[in-house]
């Protein structure tokens, strides 16, 4: 892979628009990367698009994509390669939270937390791994959870969607690594975000958890490694509790 200051290199960042992603699209920025990021929502991901691209220019967009939807997204990494000719990271982060006893979450909200924490992840990895391979390079960092190795009561669909993406990015990281395409995943632990957490359990302003930066640290941190050393798993935990 080229430097980190390269400003040819391009990313991909699912769930950019807020949260952990949006930080992680403000420090490729100030890398000087050239950052496409999706939404679910397409006048937040607008409103996100243009506060970003006030303070780094053209060189960062944004598009409304349904992680769940192969067809948006396989169109959306297409448009990425066409603008820019290449992908050289792909940062796996879009995510929702449903929390329920296992006997009572509806069949939408299990459906949903799949698709988007599990199926979006594959369908995005599927649709720019050919591109990697071709070049040769390229790092696919999925964002998982430590909910994706600790089960806890009312997780059943966060936990298995989870566990289900740590497993997916094993997998992977098998099956391109021969092609010189590196996959690691991320696994924090609370974070300070509007993300939905279990009752009780919700984000304090000021709070012990971790910043999103937190996680951005994490993934540019990833891209510091010589191309013949795959760190393929991180988990990051907050130095306090929300305990006492």
């Amino acid at each position: 892979m080229p430097s980190s200051h390269s400003p040819q290199k391009t990313a991909i960042v699912t769930g950019g628009g807020r949260g952990i992603g949006r930080a992680i699209v403000e420090a490729l920025a100030q890398e000087g990367w050239r950052v496409a990021f999706c939404g679910r929502d397409p006048e937040r991901t607008a409103e996100a698009e243009g506060e970003l691209q006030a303070r780094f220019g053209p060189r960062i967009s944004g598009a409304a994509v349904d992680v769940r939807d192969p067809h948006a997204v396989e169109a959306f990494v297409a448009s990425v390669l066409a603008v820019n000719g290449r992908i050289d990271l792909l940062v796996n982060n879009a995510g929702i939270g449903r929390f329920a006893p296992v006997d009572e979450i509806s069949i939408e909200d299990w459906q949903e937390t799949i698709e988007t924490n599990t199926s979006g992840p594959f369908y995005f990895l599927r649709a720019v791994a050919p591109a990697m391979k071709s070049a040769g390079s390229g790092w696919i960092v999925n964002i998982a959870s430590l909910a994706g190795r600790n089960a806890f009561a009312g997780g059943a669909a966060y936990n298995a969607s989870k566990f289900g993406l740590v497993a997916l990015s094993e997998a992977a990281m098998l099956d391109l690594r021969p092609f010189g395409v590196r996959v690691g995943t991320i696994l924090p632990g609370s974070v300070e975000t509007e993300f939905g957490h279990p009752a009780g359990h919700g984000a304090k302003p000021g709070g012990w958890r971790l910043a999103p930066e937190d996680v951005a640290a994490a993934v540019l941190h990833l891209l510091t490694y010589p191309e013949r050393a795959l760190p393929s798993t991180i988990e990051i935990r907050p130095t306090k509790t929300g305990k006492g």
